[in-house]
């Protein structure tokens, strides 16, 4: 995994930090596991415009991603690792022994040709799908559970990973990336290693344009809007807006928006870190 960087022949060449996909091995997606994928433009079922800065963008197909890993006891063959428009990780195309063909989330250091199965009796090996009653402690993990058979919903974007530290009762003690550590049922899954594509917090877009690529309009900052647009907005001259917070009121930087009796509570050890 590497940056991409380039001459400054012009002004947004200069700063330009991209993903040199060397790590990608197929440029055409499996046709089978595509889904159309309808683009809003941040408009609801009446045009009205509910979310903004979002618009325009590229064309995409969505790729089915196998987050359950429930094709237990069948060896898989990597075929090729991809690019995927939806994600900041790469996807890895497996072709399972009985014929079938699912995406995964690639881990990092995942190879074409490598060998992956989930399951009872697994190896702790980096792309393998175990239950957490079965990985050893301190191993990194990542597409956690957070109830059995549901699919993985945390640790899932680039480079990110968490730990197992230690198991209590029926449950799995995970330190996770923002920090917090938490109680995770022992029956659920979690894939050995840290998602790929660990550089992605480093990429530099280099202009404006290449955002609108991506399906991102300008967003316009508070302080520079009118008092009856934002609580931030208004003033003579370059005004600081107050106290940060958002379009509807609600503070921002350290105001606990958390629901204080949400029924998760009990399973939280140690809040993340501020």
């Amino acid at each position: 995994m590497a940056l991409k960087k380039f001459k400054p022949t012009t002004s947004s060449q200069r700063f330009k930090l991209v993903s040199a996909l060397d790590d990608i091995t197929a440029i055409s997606p499996e046709k089978s596991l595509l889904e159309p994928k309808k683009r809003t433009g941040g408009r609801n079922n009446d045009g009205k415009m509910t979310i903004r800065s979002v618009g325009g963008g590229h064309k995409q197909k969505y790729r089915v991603i196998d987050f359950k890993r429930d094709k237990e006891d069948i060896p898989a063959t990597v075929k090729t690792i991809e690019y995927d428009p939806n994600r900041t990780a790469r996807i890895a195309l497996l072709f399972y022994a009985d014929g079938e063909k699912r995406y995964i989330v690639a881990p990092n250091g995942l190879k074409v040709g490598q060998e992956v199965i989930s399951g009872k009796g697994a190896q702790p090996d980096i792309g393998n799908a175990l239950y957490l009653s079965e990985i050893p402690f301190g191993t990194v993990i990542h597409n956690i559970e957070l109830r059995p058979g549901q699919g993985a919903k945390m640790a899932r974007s680039a480079g990110s990973s968490a730990q197992l530290m230690s198991r209590d009762g029926k449950f799995a003690v995970i330190k996770l990336p923002s920090g917090e550590t938490r109680l995770i049922l022992q029956t659920c899954k979690a894939t050995i290693g840290i998602v790929s594509n660990t550089e992605h917090n480093l990429e530099v877009s280099g202009k404006a344009g290449r955002m609108r690529w991506f399906g991102r309009r300008p967003r316009t900052r508070a302080v520079v809007m009118n008092p009856v647009d934002h609580p931030m907005g208004g003033g003579e001259g370059r005004a600081t807006g107050g106290h940060p917070r958002s379009r509807k009121g609600l503070p921002a930087k350290g105001y606990k928006t958390r629901y204080p009796k949400k029924a998760s509570n009990k399973y939280i050890i140690e809040r993340r870190k501020k």
